[in-house]
C-alpha cells in the first residue's frame, strides 16, 4: 500500500486495486491542533462505532465502505471525490453555533428565535455548513447560498437534506439510548457514477456532540460524552494555555486522557447496546 494523506486523526493508504484503507489513529485534536499524548483505543473504537452506524443509516444515504480492514481501526472504502463542504446539523444551541447567535441572533445565516440559551433544542434541526480548512486552520461559517456558489443549486440542496436526514435519524437512535445528539458533522463525496456516499466517520464522539439525556438542562455546558471534555480542560485554568497566544497546547494529564478514554468508551457502548472488544 502507498501512504496517500495524514489528516488530524486517519492516515489514507491505496491498495493495489486502487481502493482505499483509512486507518482511525488514537490522535485527539482541538482548536485546530493535534494533542498530546494520544488516547488509547480510540482510534478502534471511531472506526467500529461508524461501521455500526453506517449500517443504521444504510437506507437513508450510501456510503464508502467495501469491507473491514485487518484490524479495528482500519477499514477499505471506494474512492470518492469529495464535496468542498463541511456539512453540519444542529439540534441544540451551543459551541461555535451559540457565540454566532449570541452575536447575530443566526447560525450560517439561519435565524433563530430569539431567548434561546446554551443548551437550548432549537425549533427544528438546522443545515450549519462550514468551509473545509487546511490542517491547523480553522473553518468558516456557510451561508447556504454560499454553498450554493460553490457547489450548485443541486448538489448544495442534497447535502443539506442527507446531513438533515443523517442527523434526525442518528439523532432518534440515540435518543432510544439515552444519549441526545446536540450537532453533528458528516463528510460526503461522489463515487465514479457522481452518487453522494457518506465518508470518513459518522456520529462519532470526534464529530458529534453527545449528551447524557437524562442530564440535560439548558442555560449552560451539559455533561458530554465526547471531546468536549478536552476542550474545557484546555482553557481551563488548569492547563495554564492560552488559546490566543499561537502557542501549541500543554501535553494532556494522565487523568484527562484516562476520562477522555472512558468517556468514548461509554458512547460506544450506550449507543451499540454491545462491550468494547478493541
Amino acid at each position: 500500500m502507498k501512504h496517500v494523506h495524514s489528516g488530524k486523526v486517519r492516515d489514507l493508504y491505496v491498495t493495489d486495486e486502487g481502493l482505499l484503507m483509512m486507518v482511525a489513529s488514537d490522535r485527539i485534536s482541538a482548536y485546530d491542533h493535534i494533542l498530546e499524548p494520544e488516547i488509547p483505543d480510540k482510534g478502534a473504537i471511531l472506526t467500529q462505532l461508524s461501521l455500526w452506524w453506517f449500517d443504521q443509516l444504510k437506507d437513508v444515504v450510501p456510503n464508502h465502505l467495501v469491507t473491514h480492514g485487518p484490524d479495528a481501526r482500519s477499514v477499505v472504502c471506494r474512492p470518492l471525490e469529495m464535496v468542498p463542504v463541511e456539512c453540519v446539523a444542529r439540534g441544540y444551541l451551543t459551541g461555535s453555533g451559540l457565540l454566532d447567535y449570541q452575536r447575530t441572533g443566526e447560525i450560517s445565516g439561519v435565524r433563530l428565535p430569539p431567548g434561546l440559551e446554551d443548551g437550548s433544542k432549537l425549533p427544528e434541526p438546522i443545515f450549519t455548513p462550514t468551509t473545509k480548512a487546511p490542517v491547523g486552520e480553522h473553518d468558516e461559517p456557510m451561508t447556504f447560498e454560499q454553498v450554493v456558489e460553490k457547489v450548485g443549486e443541486e448538489t448544495a440542496h442534497e447535502l443539506r437534506r442527507i446531513t438533515l436526514d443523517v442527523y434526525t435519524r442518528g439523532a432518534e437512535i440515540a435518543r432510544e439510548r439515552g444519549i441526545i445528539v446536540a450537532d453533528t458533522k458528516i463528510e460526503l463525496g461522489r463515487d465514479h457514477d457522481g452518487v453522494l456516499m457518506l465518508a470518513d466517520e459518522v456520529l462519532t464522539p470526534d464529530s458529534s456532540r453527545f449528551w447524557p439525556a437524562s442530564e440535560w438542562k439548558p442555560g449552560g455546558p451539559q455533561p458530554s460524552f465526547d471531546k468536549q471534555y478536552v476542550r474545557d480542560w484546555l482553557t481551563s485554568p488548569d492547563s495554564s494555555w492560552d488559546k490566543s497566544s499561537g502557542n501549541p497546547p500543554p501535553a494532556l494529564p494522565d487523568e484527562v486522557v484516562n476520562r477522555t478514554r472512558a468517556r468514548y468508551l461509554e458512547a460506544y457502548e450506550r449507543l451499540t447496546g454491545t462491550p468494547f472488544s478493541g
